[in-house]
């Protein structure tokens, strides 16, 4: 595979932006793919570029072997943005995706300092909390009944054992990267970070997400929003308004500092 098509094979972008437009690189869940973006796409375009991020192992990227490495994700997409031509950046992570973010976040402001306008981190505790999960070692259905507790998978998946079990292997994968992920002391961030979570997260407290405080050197903010995890799917409007904000903030503080 060439370099540009391997890089086409892990971007996706739904709707047009303007020539100047600030991109946005979304970064989804645990067993998420880039269409969870979609709508985000449609309500930002074409004042924020979307980018949205598939991993391999799902979708049409199903054959190729799931990244089980949250490091390893964040290397290979540092290398494949640096084939791109300079843009100014903002990340947003959902969930593991937030995780990932934070590694990629790091990569880029020592690789290329100044396109980095900030970070969202949304619906995940910040990594350095450190708590021990297990959901990547239970059987397939252990892993099954996590992923109903979180009401964050299409119905028709869920409803359809065969595709469910085509699925299992990179929602495994997704799962051993996040559990096994460790925050390194002193890593931190130049660029400030937004985060946002639903209020009724099961797995994220309020003190778990303003916990990201601690690794910006710049300004930091969070909102919440009715919602367990997957808030985003139930308030996308909304969702797709904060972030809006969050990349004009961030664009002002840039042009400040």
């Amino acid at each position: 595979m060439t370099a540009v098509a391997d890089r086409d094979s892990w971007f996706r972008r739904y709707e047009p932006a303007s020539p100047d437009a600030v991109q946005l690189l979304c970064l989804p869940h645990a067993g998420g793919a880039a269409p969870q973006f979609l709508s985000m796409a449609r309500e930002l375009a074409p004042a924020v570029d979307v980018v949205c991020v598939q991993y391999p192992g799902r979708q049409e990227r199903r054959k190729e072997t799931p990244i089980d490495d949250i490091r390893t994700l964040a290397d290979r997409i540092e290398e494949l943005l640096a084939l791109r031509p300079e843009q100014r950046l903002v990340i947003l992570g959902h969930s593991m995706g937030a995780v990932v973010g934070f590694e990629l976040a790091l990569r880029i402001q020592r690789s290329a300092p100044g396109t980095l306008l900030g970070l969202i981190a949304s619906g995940r505790r910040a990594p350095v909390i450190q708590r021990e999960e297990s959901v990547h070692r239970r059987g397939d259905d252990g892993i099954i009944a996590e992923i109903r507790a979180l009401s964050g998978t299409d119905p028709s998946l869920l409803a359809d054992d065969e595709l469910l079990r085509m699925a299992l292997p990179a929602l495994r994968a997704d799962y051993r990267a996040v559990e096994t992920y460790r925050y390194r002391e002193g890593d931190r961030l130049s660029v400030p970070i937004g985060v946002m979570l639903g209020d009724s997260d099961p797995r994220v407290s309020l003190d778990d997400a303003r916990a990201w405080e601690q690794l910006t050197d710049d300004d930091f903010s969070m909102r919440t929003f009715p919602g367990g995890h997957f808030y985003l799917n139930t308030q996308q409007t909304a969702a797709a308004s904060a972030v809006a904000d969050l990349v004009a903030a961030f664009q002002d503080l840039s042009r400040t500092s």
